[in-house]
């Protein structure tokens, strides 16, 4: 028998929903972005995310249920990203969700934010387990053990920035506009590596550091601007971006072997990297390991995978009642 779970992510600057059946099938999606709104500030408002998203949400449900030609009636549960994220973004989806919840009598199922953006894989291909899940974006550096579906160990992460907040620092650093990530990436392929940054947090541990690294980038820029020379965007881009990717290719590897993996997929708005991709693509090929990246379009904030993840959380008895709450910090401890 079919099921059918109602997607809804709110927990940055895009209000999402959509519509998944039995965890692996986009029936329909529907994504409106705030980021050209925010472009103006060189990154997102809280406050006026939230209140664009209490704007946009139940525009949004009225253009997935015609797009996919379905009502609320025919859907199975309400799945919704509890946490983490701004709180008051999350509220809005949390409050939307527990509305539908209550008003069609539907189950509602909370979903981490980072079990969506690794459960963005499994609407394209089947998850092997067990597997490690590296995830990287905006607010999220972190090594992920699976020994199956919906167990999650997390044995690594960032202690300061996020992987995907260096990228947005540095990219304001040479006067790029917001998002930085991308232009950061598309600059560092044309350049070459020059300048002498340090490699972040280089241990044997499988926690990240990219505060130090940022700082590096700061410290050149002053120092040659202060010496009268330019910078080549392109060649100080690319030398950030190889020390990010040698990172975090290097830490990965370490897990993969120390837990005898031979799955890895990547996820979050950062596994879109071309540079990060050639990079992990390349160390996987060297030890024999499989690995899986979502497509463009699910790597970023979407409610596809947070209805994806919630097809596996309801299967398993994942419930929450009208007492659910937006969580900003939310830890992914087990599934919860």
């Amino acid at each position: 028998m079919n099921t059918y779970i109602l997607g809804i992510e709110s927990s940055c600057d895009e209000t999402s929903m959509s519509i998944v059946k039995n965890g692996r099938e986009e029936i329909a999606t529907i994504v409106l972005t705030q980021m050209d709104v925010h472009a103006h500030y060189g990154g997102v408002v809280p406050e006026i995310a939230s209140r664009m998203h209490i704007e946009n949400i139940t525009l949004v449900l009225e253009s997935l249920l015609q797009k996919a030609n379905m009502k609320v009636e025919e859907i199975d549960a309400i799945a919704v990203t509890y946490g983490p994220g701004l709180v008051g973004s999350l509220l809005v989806g949390v409050e939307a969700a527990k509305t539908l919840s209550y008003i069609y009598n539907k189950p509602l199922v909370p979903v981490h934010h980072i079990a969506g953006h690794i459960y963005a894989n499994a609407l394209e291909e089947e998850m092997k387990f067990p597997l490690i899940a590296l995830v990287v974006s905006g607010g999220h550096t972190e090594l992920i053990y699976m020994k199956e579906d919906y167990s999650f160990q997390k044995i690594g992460g960032t202690v300061d920035d996020a992987v995907g907040e260096a990228y947005d620092k540095v990219a304001r650093v040479l006067s790029l506009s917001y998002p930085g990530g991308p232009k950061i990436d598309a600059l560092a392929l044309q350049g070459k590596d020059s300048y002498p940054l340090p490699l972040p947090m280089n241990d044997s541990t499988y926690d990240f550091s990219f505060s130090g690294l940022k700082s590096a980038v700061i410290n050149i820029n002053h120092n040659e601007k202060q010496r009268g020379n330019s910078i080549i965007k392109e060649d100080l881009a690319c030398s950030f971006q190889n020390r990010v990717t040698k990172i975090l290719s290097k830490k990965t590897k370490h897990a993969l072997e120390s837990y005898h993996v031979k799955n890895l997929i990547v996820a979050g708005g950062v596994a879109a990297s071309r540079g990060l991709r050639e990079s992990l693509s390349k160390m996987t090929s060297e030890i024999g390991v499989s690995i899986h990246f979502p497509s463009m379009k699910y790597c970023t904030d979407n409610a596809a995978m947070i209805a994806a993840a919630g097809y596996f959380a309801y299967k398993l008895g994942h419930r929450a009642d009208l007492t659910l709450n937006a969580s900003a910090n939310a830890s992914l401890n087990g599934g919860k």
